[in-house]
């Protein structure tokens, strides 16, 4: 385990040690593909981290986007985490049910807004529940929190901008998905869309990243396998996976390995894989 960052990793150990602080506020942001055959709110309806709140990724989204769970724009963004209680001064924890999958997707969501106090649970709830600790399936007690934010419009890209760093390699782009889809032997679930990757772009898929448990490797292990893609760790990079989920986890590893100028590709593949006047390389 690398070293406690409140700002991007931090630890059960930490967690544990920082749970009753008040203007702590931690939240579970599960999230499953259909054919995990998980539902996400139930469990944590049936248990959670004490005092977390249910962050609902496909709820708060944009919901004029015809993409899943684009970013919520900043208004409805507000809204959510005033109503959940969260605000300024808070250091936020956010913890997912696969270890480390959904969680980063909300670590990213709250950069953009501008809350820069917020960090991923390393190995997530089944890391928490191995080690035996406190678990509670009561609603948290909430209490309206001012929040103000700022978006960061440096820490998104759309498919016009990934589309002209393919163009002109001026980017490097770094897809998180396996490497059958990022080669196009494998069909994408999602149905209409063509299959292969964006022209230029490097497959780092975010399990190498991961440990067996969940966790993060350290950071030499990181540099390690980005740059066994082909990946620099310290150029200006786009991420992008299939619908924004996982390209955060490659966004946190990347800046956990120091890279401050990292965007992630919000319509990621669900959106350049169905337009046919897109560019698509196989192989």
């Amino acid at each position: 385990m690398a070293d406690d960052d409140p700002k991007t990793l931090v630890s059960t150990d930490w967690l544990a040690a920082h749970l009753e602080d008040p203007d702590l506020r931690v939240i579970d942001a599960s999230y499953y593909l259909a054919e995990m055959g998980r539902d996400a709110k139930a469990e944590y309806d049936a248990g959670h981290i004490p005092g977390a709140r249910f962050f609902d990724i496909d709820e708060i989204a944009d919901a004029r986007a015809a993409l899943p769970h684009m970013a919520a724009p900043p208004e409805k963004f507000v809204s959510r985490m005033r109503a959940m209680g969260i605000g300024d001064g808070h250091q936020v924890v956010v913890y997912d049910g696969m270890g480390l999958f959904s969680a980063a997707r909300v670590w990213w969501n709250f950069r953009l807004m501008g809350k820069t106090d917020v960090a991923v649970l390393d190995g997530g709830f089944p890391k928490w529940q191995a080690e035996g600790r406190a678990v509670e399936d009561l609603p948290p007690m909430l209490r309206d929190r001012h929040i103000t934010v700022q978006r960061h419009a440096a820490l998104v890209r759309d498919v016009t901008q990934v589309a002209a760093a393919s163009k002109l390699g001026d980017w490097q782009i770094v897809d998180a998905r396996s490497p059958a889809r990022f080669e196009g032997t494998e069909a994408e679930a999602r149905p209409g869309l063509r299959s292969g990757h964006i022209p230029g772009s490097k497959n780092v898929h975010y399990a190498t990243l991961l440990n067996a448990d969940g966790t993060m490797k350290g950071l030499g292990a990181l540099k390690t396998v980005f740059e066994a893609a082909g990946v620099d760790p310290m150029k200006r990079t786009i991420t992008t996976c299939g619908s924004g989920v996982t390209a955060a986890i490659v966004m946190l590893a990347l800046t956990r390995l120091g890279n401050s100028h990292v965007s992630l590709y919000d319509g990621s593949w669900a959106e350049w894989g169905q337009f046919e006047q897109l560019p698509v390389a196989t192989g």
